[in-house]
C-alpha cells in the first residue's frame, strides 16, 4: 500500500506505458495518479462491445520474445491466460493469394521470376547475420534491402510494404529498425493472445493500481502544465490544480507541447518527429477467407495494406470471424478525415474483390477506427539523437514512443520503457539502451 508521506507521482496517459508505469510505482509504495483524457484506458488498446464480448479497435497479439510484457503478465496472474498458437503469413499481389511461410511457398512464388526467389530465400535467411557489426542506424532501409536483395524485390515486394508502414519516407528509415523487427516477427510464428482479449489485461492493471492505493481517473484530459521550483503543476478541467513531486508523461511529444506552458515548452527536447496514423477496419464475417494470421495486400488496387484474420488466432468470436484491415496514413490526410461510413462501405467492396467467397452476405459488420499518432518515422542517425528521458530540472519525465527507438513500437516495448522510466536516478539524464 501506499504510504501518505511518499513522494506524489502523476502519470500522464492510460496506454499500456503509463498502466504499467503507474502499477509499477505503486507496488513499490509510491502515491500515484494516473489519468487518462478519454473514457477508456488502453490507448491503442481501447476495445468495443460486441455481443458478451469485448473486442480490440486495433489488432494485438503477444510474442514468445515479449519478455518485459510477459513478466508483467506473470505480475498480474495472467500468464497462463495467453493462449498461444503457431500463426503463418500469406500475400496477396494483384489480387491473386499466396501463401509465403516456406521454401517450397517461395519457389512457387509467382510475382518474382525464380532467380529473384532464390536470391530472396538465401538472403532472407542471413539478414540478421549480415546487420551484425554494421552501423544500420545510418544506414538508409532502401539502400541495404536494394543493395541485398536487388531492384527487383524491392520494387514489387519491399517498396510498398515500407511504404504502406511508413508513408512517403519509408526508404529512408534506418535499416536498424527492420533489423530489431526481424528479431521480433517471422513468417512462420508462434504468437499468443490473452484470454478474454487485452481489456482483461487492462482491467488487471488498473485494479493492481488501485489496490495498493493510487488513483486512476479517467476522462481527465490535462489542459496545462509547469514546472515551478523543480515541482511540476498540473491544471485539469474546470480549473482543478494537482500538485506533484514528479510527472512522467506518456503522451506522444506534439501532444506534451501543446499543453506545456511557455517557460516548460522551451525545455523539452526539440526532437520533432513526423508521426504515421493508422486507420483500421474491424470486418465480423459470417465465414473465414484466409487460414493466414497476416496478409499483407500489395498492388492490388485496395485503400488498405494488410489482412490480420485475428480468429487464426484468437478464434471465432460467436461464430463470426474476425479480420482487421489497415492503411497507416498522416492524420491529416484525406483517408484519416474521411467518413467512417464512407470508408466501410469501399473496403468492404475491397475486401469482397480479394475474397469473392464472401458473396454479397458474407460481411455482417464493419467498423472503422482511428488512430493519430501511431508510429514515429525515425531519420537516419537516431540512436544520438534519442530525447533523454529526464527533462532537467522540472520533476517532468519522459515515456514516448520517440524513446523506443530501434525497438519495435509494441505493447512489450512500451512495457519495457515504463520501466526503465520508473528506474531512472533522480536527476540524471537517463537514455534507453537497445533491447539485445
Amino acid at each position: 500500500m501506499t504510504h501518505p508521506d511518499s513522494p506524489h507521482v502523476a502519470v500522464i496517459g492510460g496506454g499500456i506505458c503509463g498502466l504499467a508505469a503507474a502499477h509499477r510505482l505503486a507496488r513499490r509504495g509510491t502515491r500515484v495518479t494516473l489519468l487518462e483524457s478519454s473514457d477508456q484506458l488502453g490507448g491503442l488498446g481501447t476495445f468495443f462491445a460486441h455481443g458478451d464480448r469485448w473486442i480490440e479497435r486495433f489488432y494485438h497479439c503477444v510474442m514468445p520474445s515479449d519478455t518485459s510484457l510477459l513478466a508483467l503478465l506473470d505480475e498480474l496472474g495472467l500468464r497462463d491466460a495467453v493462449r498461444w498458437r503457431e500463426t503463418t503469413m500469406g500475400m496477396v499481389v494483384e489480387g491473386r493469394r499466396h501463401p509465403f511461410n516456406s521454401p517450397l511457398d517461395l519457389l512457387r512464388f509467382s510475382p518474382l521470376r525464380l532467380h529473384d526467389r532464390v536470391r530472396f530465400g538465401v538472403v532472407s535467411l542471413l539478414l540478421r547475420r549480415l546487420g551484425q557489426g554494421r552501423d544500420l542506424d545510418r544506414l538508409r532501409t532502401e539502400d541495404w534491402l536494394r543493395g541485398l536483395y536487388g531492384d527487383v524485390v524491392w520494387e514489387r515486394l519491399f517498396a510498398p510494404m515500407f511504404g504502406s508502414k511508413f508513408g512517403t519516407a519509408f526508404g529512408d528509415v534506418p535499416a536498424l529498425y527492420l533489423w530489431q523487427r526481424l528479431g521480433r516477427e517471422r513468417n512462420v510464428a508462434t504468437r499468443g493472445y490473452p484470454d478474454g482479449g487485452y481489456k482483461t489485461i487492462i482491467d488487471a492493471l488498473r485494479a493492481s493500481i488501485e489496490r495498493a492505493g493510487g488513483v486512476v481517473r479517467t476522462s481527465t484530459p490535462v489542459r496545462r502544465l509547469s514546472s515551478t521550483g523543480g515541482r511540476p503543476v498540473l491544471t485539469l478541467t474546470g480549473g482543478e490544480v494537482l500538485d506533484a513531486d514528479q510527472v512522467i508523461s506518456t503522451v506522444p511529444l506534439p501532444l506534451l507541447r501543446r499543453i506545456a506552458d511557455d517557460a516548460l515548452a522551451t525545455r523539452l527536447p526539440t526532437t520533432d518527429l513526423p508521426y504515421q496514423g493508422v486507420v483500421t477496419g474491424v470486418f465480423f464475417l459470417r465465414q473465414p477467407i484466409t487460414e493466414h494470421y497476416w496478409t499483407p495486400v500489395l498492388h492490388s488496387g485496395t485503400e488498405f495494406d494488410g489482412v490480420v484474420a485475428m480468429s487464426a488466432l484468437a478464434g471465432p468470436h460467436d461464430g463470426r470471424h474476425l479480420v482487421y484491415v489497415m492503411h497507416y496514413t498522416d492524420r491529416d490526410s484525406q483517408l484519416f478525415l474521411d467518413d467512417d461510413t464512407a470508408i466501410a462501405a469501399r473496403w468492404s467492396t475491397q475486401l469482397r474483390g480479394l475474397y469473392p467467397e464472401l458473396g454479397a452476405d458474407g460481411i455482417e459488420e464493419v467498423r472503422v477506427f482511428k488512430a493519430p499518432f501511431v508510429e514515429p518515422v525515425y531519420p537516419l542517425g537516431y540512436l544520438a539523437a534519442r530525447p533523454p528521458v529526464t527533462v532537467d530540472g522540472t520533476g517532468l519525465l519522459l515515456a514516448t514512443t520517440a524513446h523506443v527507438y530501434p525497438d519495435v513500437t509494441s505493447w512489450n516495448s512500451s512495457v519495457r520503457l515504463a520501466n526503465e522510466v520508473v528506474d531512472a536516478p533522480a536527476g540524471q539524464p537517463v537514455v534507453t539502451a537497445p533491447a539485445g
